[in-house]
C-alpha cells in the first residue's frame, strides 16, 4: 500500500482542536498560541517521507503539542514560585460580545481566543482547580476527561503505561471538587447585575449580603499592576475592599461581559480594559471572586470597548 498524504489544509484544521487542548492545560492564551506553533513548526521541519509515514497527523500534533505543554507546566511551577502575588489563568471574553468601531471583525491572522470552545472546562474555578494538580495529573485528566482521548494516547505523551496514566486521572479527579448546587447562567448573571449595581453605588451593605461570609477573592496583578498580593477572605473585608477600589479609580465604568463563558464584570477607563472579575455563584450568593488586573493577561480583551 502507497502512503497517504495529507493536505496542508488538513494540518490547518487541526488548529482549533489544538488550541482548546493547550488552552486547558496552560491556562494561557499566549502559551497555548505558541505551543500549538511549536508543534506546528516540528511538523513542517519533518522530511516529507517521514511526514506521510504518520498515519494521523491529528493525533502527532495533539501529542507532541500536549508534550509542550507538559514541559511549559513543569517549568511553570519554578516561575509562578517567583510570580508577583496570586497566579490566575488568563480570563478569555466571548467573541459574540466584541464590539468594532465599524461593526466588521478585523481581517488577518485569527486570534487564537476565537477558536476557544467556552464550555464548563474554561470556567475560572475549574481552571483553578486544574492548577493545584501535578503537571502529570493535569494533562491526564485534560486528555482523558475533557476530551476523551484514550489512556494509551494519553501514555505516549506522559511516556507512562496506561494505567499509570489512569492512575494519575483518578487522582487528578479527586481534587475536582462536585457542584454544590446548579446555577443557571441567567441565575449567576442576575446576582453579577446586583453586584455591578452595589459597587457602582459604593453600597456595602449591598455588598456584603450578595456575598457569602467565607467569600474569598483572589487578585491577580503579577507585579504590573496595583492589587492586593494575597486573597482577602470574608464578605465584609472583600465589600469594603470593593468600595475602596472604587473611590480610588474615578471614572471607572462596569460593564456586564461574559468571562470564560459565565456572567462577569469588565472594570474600563477611557475605554481601556483595566480588569476583568470572574464569580463563582452558589445559592445566590458570590463564594468566590477572581480579579485579573496583569495587562499582559487581558491581551484577548484588547478590542473590548
Amino acid at each position: 500500500m502507497g502512503t497517504v498524504q495529507t493536505s496542508p489544509d488538513e494540518i490547518a484544521g487541526e488548529r482549533r482542536q489544538l488550541v482548546n487542548v493547550a488552552y486547558r492545560l496552560l491556562g494561557s492564551v499566549t502559551e497555548a498560541e505558541d505551543a500549538v506553533q511549536e508543534a506546528y513548526a516540528r511538523w513542517y521541519g519533518l522530511p516529507r517521507c517521514r511526514q506521510e509515514e504518520i498515519r494521523s497527523p491529528g493525533a502527532w500534533l495533539t501529542t507532541v503539542t500536549s508534550r509542550i505543554c507538559l514541559d511549559l507546566l513543569t517549568s511553570a511551577r519554578v516561575r509562578r514560585e517567583r510570580y508577583v502575588g496570586a497566579w490566575l489563568p488568563e480570563p478569555l471574553p466571548d467573541r459574540g460580545e466584541w464590539n468594532h468601531a465599524d461593526g466588521v471583525r478585523p481581517t488577518g491572522p485569527v486570534d487564537p481566543a476565537d477558536q476557544i470552545v467556552l464550555d464548563e472546562s474554561v470556567g475560572m474555578a475549574f481552571l483553578v482547580v486544574l492548577e493545584s494538580m501535578t503537571p502529570a495529573e493535569r494533562v491526564a485528566y485534560v486528555l482523558h476527561d475533557v476530551f476523551r482521548y484514550p489512556f494509551a494516547e494519553v501514555a505516549d505523551v506522559l511516556a507512562r503505561t496506561p494505567a499509570a496514566c489512569k492512575q494519575l486521572a483518578a487522582s487528578a479527579r479527586r481534587r475536582v471538587s462536585l457542584p454544590r448546587g446548579p446555577v443557571t447562567t441567567t441565575g449567576q448573571a442576575a446576582v453579577v447585575r446586583r453586584i455591578r449595581a452595589a459597587w457602582e453605588s459604593k453600597d456595602i451593605g449591598a455588598l456584603v449580603g450578595l456575598l457569602d461570609p467565607a467569600a474569598v477573592m483572589t487578585a491577580d496583578g503579577g507585579g504590573m499592576a496595583g492589587t492586593v498580593l494575597r486573597p482577602i477572605e470574608g464578605g465584609e473585608r472583600i465589600a469594603q475592599y470593593m468600595v475602596a477600589i472604587a473611590d480610588r479609580a474615578p471614572g471607572m465604568e462596569l460593564l456586564e461581559r461574559s468571562v470564560n463563558g459565565a456572567p462577569g464584570l469588565v472594570a474600563q477607563r477611557g475605554g481601556v480594559v483595566m480588569t476583568v472579575a470572574s464569580f463563582d455563584v452558589s445559592d445566590g450568593r458570590v463564594a468566590r471572586i477572581w480579579v485579573v488586573r496583569n495587562p499582559e493577561k487581558l491581551r484577548p480583551w484588547v478590542r473590548e470597548s
